[in-house]
């Protein structure tokens, strides 16, 4: 994947606006994005390697709180004191609330066919409390602009452009 570019949306559940640029090139792709918040701004980065795999997770928020995540590409989690992160074992991919920019990373990574369901096994980060687990959800590509996301008893369609970046995430993002 070659990309370099920047994507604003707009929080609708919450109210937010974020202001993100991505840039990936053969060796890796580096993703910076800011979101203010009613409640907090969160400055984010995410690094990703040649293969499209999750290697570097650094959260800050503006009170000051820091959430750093590390992954050796095979599933594999540890925290900023190199602790290993048993519970994030297996998870190839990370998802950040509040932010749809990660729903993209699967999206990258992986071979689609139309109407097959893949199932994925996330690092869900919730900066409202700088908390992390496990999410298991699935993704189906439905057409050439649309991927249907299922986690719980959660399910969306999320629209997209060329680039796999999410333009409508009925109810909780659209572009600014």
């Amino acid at each position: 994947m070659s990309l370099d570019r920047s994507i604003r949306w707009r929080g609708l559940d919450p109210a937010s606006l974020e202001h993100c640029h991505v840039i990936s090139t053969e060796r890796d792709t580096r993703i910076r994005g800011t979101i203010i918040t009613p409640g907090y701004g969160l400055y984010y980065r995410i690094k990703l390697d040649d293969t499209e795999r999750v290697r570097t997770v650094r959260l800050e928020r503006t009170d000051g709180a820091v959430l750093e995540l590390f992954s050796d590409g095979l599933g594999n989690w540890s925290d900023d004191r190199a602790e290993p992160l048993d519970g994030l074992r297996g998870c190839m991919d990370t998802d950040i609330w509040p932010t749809p920019l990660t729903n993209s990373l699967p999206f990258w990574r992986c071979q689609w066919i139309m109407g097959e369901p893949q199932r994925f096994a996330m690092a869900w980060i919730n900066a409202d409390d700088m908390t992390f687990r496990r999410s298991e959800q699935i993704y189906t590509r439905l057409d050439q602009t649309r991927f249907r996301f299922q986690s719980a008893d959660f399910e969306a369609t999320l629209t997209v452009d060329a680039d796999l970046l999410v333009t409508d995430y009925p109810g909780l993002f659209t572009l600014a």
